[in-house]
């Protein structure tokens, strides 16, 4: 019998009942979850959807993929489909999805590093904030692993039961399955297989949507680092402010249909959300 889900229990006044060992246990359960639906199953399925109200729990805590209503099939060799009717929930979309309708394995795949993230540090992507920075849970993340400073991501209420180095591992993970590129991340099985050994990872990559342009001038990304500046100190010479994809994808809820005004001289016209 399902009894309630990660959001339900990762509030504050049921916390301390997702301690790290339980934690750890919904991780690796979503993950072999999701191996079954990509890889297992007769048909390779999507979820698309896939977020932390939607992984229940038994009462021992095992964890269960729920909600299939925006669930898509692919049979045969099928990989990838696009839609112009972008459907999800906001902070687990990943970008290609958001920006251009795409969707595949690596869309869920992104989302779970989403939610590994929120389980690590018992915050919401879409809710966090830190003051004075346009940072999200993955940018904050991010930082923190770059500064070296990974395990201050971990939840205060678990720092007594936490086993660092699985913490640690769960961490780079979430942000090897949240990089911008879908061809980065991981499948499914791959992930399943860090979870399991100790074997040395690769080095993540800038995630999606992160916002500091200081830090991603010298990226990998087929765009030297010289064009990068011209292109930058193009934009300051500009009168008028310019916003990065990912602002302007935040700021109207992945160009939600709730946040479209209509349609202007040059496309349509979104309201943003503050």
């Amino acid at each position: 019998m399902l009894t309630s889900n990660i959001v339900n229990m990762a509030d504050d006044s049921r916390r301390k009942l997702l301690d790290w060992a339980k934690r750890f246990q919904i991780i690796s359960g979503t993950a072999r979850g999701l191996v079954y639906l990509h890889q297992d199953s007769r048909l390779r399925v999507i979820h698309r959807d896939l977020k932390t109200s939607n992984i229940l729990l038994d009462k021992d805590m095992n964890a269960k993929i729920s909600d299939f209503g925006l669930a898509r099939a692919f049979a045969g060799d099928q990989t990838e489909a696009r839609t112009k009717r972008v459907m999800g929930t906001y902070g687990y979309i990943s970008p290609e999805y958001a920006v251009r309708g795409s969707f595949s394995m690596k869309s869920d795949v992104f989302a779970f590093g989403v939610i590994v993230l929120e389980i690590v540090s018992g915050k919401k992507n879409r809710e966090f904030c830190v003051p004075h920075q346009s940072l999200n849970l993955l940018g904050h993340a991010w930082e923190l692993w770059n500064e070296e400073r990974p395990l201050e991501l971990v939840d205060e209420s678990v720092r007594d039961s936490v086993i660092e180095v699985e913490a640690l591992r769960c961490i780079h993970i979430g942000l090897l399955c949240v990089q911008g590129r879908p061809e980065d991340r991981p499948n499914m099985s791959s992930v399943v297989r860090m979870l399991e050994d100790d074997k040395p990872l690769p080095n993540p990559r800038l995630p999606a949507f992160y916002s500091h342009q200081e830090e991603s001038m010298g990226r990998d990304d087929g765009v030297s680092a010289n064009e990068q500046w011209a292109h930058k100190r193009e934009k300051d010479d500009m009168d008028l402010p310019i916003f990065d994809l990912s602002t302007v994808v935040y700021a109207t809820n992945y160009f939600s249909s709730d946040n479209k005004l209509g349609e202007g001289g040059f496309g349509s016209v979104y309201k943003i959300s503050c």
